[in-house]
């Protein structure tokens, strides 16, 4: 226990854990819900197109606040000059700048984009070299293992980015192919921790604090990344960190707690977007808040139905006091 600070280029940090970027998910006020249990975990921004950048159409998932620091943007791209003009954009705001080589959704990988660049190692290497040159800031990478299980080049792939400049690396656990079925392979997230001198990260299935134990363990990777398993359950990554800190198991938080996290939740999406837009964004997770109560599967269809913030507030008020 009590974990030394975690180097990563030439900066330095107070945690081992990271908040996984999620399109539509890591928006700022949910990057500043996470941020009201860990102060010092690194969190992602949503994935930023490089070509969208250059026209401008990403301001929103630009925008973020200063107590979200340190805040990881993420970019992604074929094109080495583009790439290299996003990092140049996004680098007042990013504590790191991370090249996502790992997205395996077709619209992505059809222009090389994502995943598909570990079937071009070659212009993967000069997207790093081009972003490390452009920017001052640290340069990481999160890539997946291989394009399907006939093609699986994490290690070569891991040692080139590592090459190219990469101050970090991420792997998520699976294919291109298994997208996100199937079970993460944490062996090969220590094949690769064996192979770099860079830090590596572990990234997949870790949705509680004993997978998080678990595989640390396996990997003996440097940090875990937390995607899916935060939603519905915003402390994890904080009680992930004091566990690596102090060796003490806390219990996942209560539901009036949750709900008192939804409830800000949703007044932080309202002040961002309006209303009206906020209550609709909000949808996607009151599932996930609410999982385990008495009849969640009827109150989340009364919640997604509602328009009206009091409305929804005396619902889940309703729901904490009868949880």
């Amino acid at each position: 226990m009590g974990e030394k600070n975690l180097k990563i280029g030439n900066l330095e940090f107070a945690t081992h854990t990271s908040l996984a970027p999620m399109a539509g998910i890591t928006d700022s006020p949910f990057r500043q819900i996470i941020r009201g249990y860990s102060k010092n975990c690194l969190v992602y921004t949503e994935m930023l197109s490089s070509e969208a950048l250059m026209w401008n159409k990403e301001q929103a998932i630009i925008n973020s606040e200063e107590i979200e620091k340190p805040i990881v943007y993420q970019i992604v791209g074929h094109k080495p000059d583009l790439m290299s003009a996003a990092a140049k954009k996004i680098e007042n705001q990013a504590t790191i700048v991370d090249i996502n080589m790992g997205c395996p959704v077709n619209k992505i990988v059809k222009s090389q984009d994502g995943s598909g660049l570990m079937k071009n190692p070659s212009l993967a290497y000069d997207v790093v070299q081009a972003v490390k040159d452009a920017t001052n800031k640290p340069v990481s990478v999160k890539f997946r293992l291989g394009w399907d299980f006939n093609t699986k080049n994490y290690i070569k792939f891991g040692e080139y980015m590592q090459e190219a400049g990469a101050a970090m690396l991420t792997l998520h656990g699976r294919t291109r192919s298994q997208m996100y079925s199937g079970v993460s392979d944490w062996n090969a997230i220590r094949e690769l921790k064996s192979s770099v001198d860079i830090p590596v990260f572990a990234n997949g299935d870790i949705n509680s604090l004993e997978k998080a134990i678990e595989c640390k363990k396996m990997t003996n990777c440097d940090g875990l990344m937390i995607g899916r398993g935060i939603l519905g359950n915003p402390d994890l990554i904080y009680r992930i960190e004091n566990y690596f800190k102090t060796g003490e198991i806390l219990p996942e938080a209560k539901l009036e707690e949750k709900i008192a996290v939804l409830k800000k939740h949703i007044i932080k999406e309202i002040e961002y977007r309006g209303e009206l837009s906020g209550l609709k964004f909000m949808r996607k997770f009151y599932a996930h808040y609410i999982k385990g109560v008495k009849n969640a599967a009827s109150l989340r269809d009364l919640l997604v139905r509602e328009e009206n913030t009091e409305r929804i507030m005396n619902i889940l008020d309703g729901i904490s006091q009868n949880g």
